[in-house]
């Protein structure tokens, strides 16, 4: 093993480490034909995370290789039509149990994300999730949805938050803080992302939403400053202490995570939660460091997020020790 890539800084990193205490597993990289994803993928196998399987132009990649200053000759490569041909490839390696986990390459979400959903859905909603490490802030943050869901109502919102709250858990954070965010930290008819904020609110009251501690509506500033909320007379559990943003709409999570990493210093390990398998889902730009951090989220939650079918079954029946420590 001869890691060439820095490390993501600090909680990532421990995440990583973490990570590096399973076997690698099996990824197929989606139209694998750019420097940045195979160099990612090469930084991923050298840590010991990942056995990428590369799908894509053939030539392409020995070239990108061959430029990369790397041996490409033990790597599986396989041949498909750049865009939707290679998502529907990976989604047959993923069916045949070739693989075990996705990576988004040079494709637009979009075109991957169309098979995926025609093939590998469970009876959880898919959604998609950033972790963000961040200089200014003391731990991660889990910025939700920013790459699937486009406009959600109420009840999709409560199933992406579930998802943000279940990822935050595998990796331990046992009772997340979660914000439901808005222009505003006040219910205003007019404004619908308030009113969905305020019944999510509710919900986690309610066990509806479960394991975490839900506020809001809560604007950004209100979420992340426990000053700022005491200036605006806001008493919130959630403020200063955040652990998951759930944004009102696609658009607002996107540019709030890239907002954080570009003008920031965040790095973004970007992830789909949902499928059958793990997806790593950055964005086509982020360096390696993002993909390895990416890597590292595939693998723990292949291990830790699978509850057995008598677990589920436990956290069901009425008077369990999760429905009382919900009650706390």
């Amino acid at each position: 093993m001869n890691p060439s890539a820095p490390l993501p800084a600090g909680r990532l990193e421990a995440l990583l480490q973490q990570a590096r205490q399973y076997p690698p597993i099996r990824v197929a990289v989606v139209d694998a034909q750019e420097a940045h994803v195979v160099g990612g993928m090469l930084a991923a196998r050298d840590y010991g995370l990942v056995e990428p399987v590369l799908i894509g132009d053939v030539a392409a990649i020995h070239d990108i290789c061959q430029g990369l200053g790397r041996d490409c000759g033990d790597l599986q490569i396989i041949s498909a039509s750049p865009g939707i041909g290679t998502a529907e490839q990976a989604v047959r390696l993923v069916e045949g149990g070739e693989v075990e986990a996705l990576a988004k390459g040079w494709i637009h979400t979009d075109a991957l994300m169309h098979p995926v959903l025609q093939h590998l859905r469970t009876g959880r909603r898919v959604s998609h999730v950033f972790v963000a490490e961040l200089p200014t802030y003391p731990k991660l943050l889990f910025i939700t949805d920013a790459a699937i869901n486009i406009a959600p109502d109420l009840s999709q919102k409560a199933a992406i938050l579930q998802n943000a709250i279940d990822l935050a858990r595998a990796l331990g954070v046992e009772r997340p803080k979660a914000a439901a965010l808005s222009a505003v930290e006040v219910v205003k008819p007019a404004i619908q992302s308030t009113i969905d904020a305020a019944c999510l609110s509710k919900m986690a009251d309610r066990r509806q939403i479960r394991h975490a501690i839900v506020d809001g509506p809560l604007a950004f500033d209100n979420a992340i400053s426990r000053k700022a909320a005491q200036i605006k007379h806001i008493d919130s559990p959630v403020s200063g202490d955040v652990d998951i943003l759930l944004a009102p709409d696609l658009n607002a999570a996107n540019i709030l995570a890239k907002d954080l990493e570009y003008l920031a210093g965040a790095t973004l390990a970007g992830i789909v939660i949902g499928a059958k398998v793990p997806i790593m889902l950055p964005s086509r730009s982020d360096p390696e460091t993002a993909r390895l951090a990416a890597a590292a989220l595939a693998i723990l939650m292949k291990h830790r997020m699978a509850l057995t079918a008598s677990e589920q079954d436990a956290e069901a029946r009425p008077g369990s020790a999760t429905d009382r420590r919900d009650e706390e």
